[in-house]
């Protein structure tokens, strides 16, 4: 399984949806991901993959951390991947 199957995963499950309606234009609002939720796939992001994802749960759109789609979020994991590896 690549990094967007696991994201897309982690995502649908936080959003008790199927992977298949978690498409990469997808926006969390769109999935009906609250900050709540949104917190909890980050960390459990951040758990599968072992990273830290520079984001402030108290000010989402303060971070560095695009989380404007699943696709950004994507993205951003293989950046943080790749630094890591």
């Amino acid at each position: 399984m690549n990094i967007s199957d696991r994201v897309v995963a982690i995502i649908a499950e936080q959003a008790m949806l199927d992977p298949s309606d978690v498409t990469p234009d997808s926006t969390l609002e769109d999935l009906g991901i609250d900050s709540l939720g949104l917190v909890e796939s980050i960390f459990a992001i951040e758990e599968e993959f072992d990273i830290t994802i520079p984001f402030n749960a108290n000010e989402p759109n303060a971070s560095d951390f695009d989380i404007s789609s699943v696709q950004a979020i994507i993205d951003g994991i293989h950046q943080l991947v790749s630094q890591k590896a």
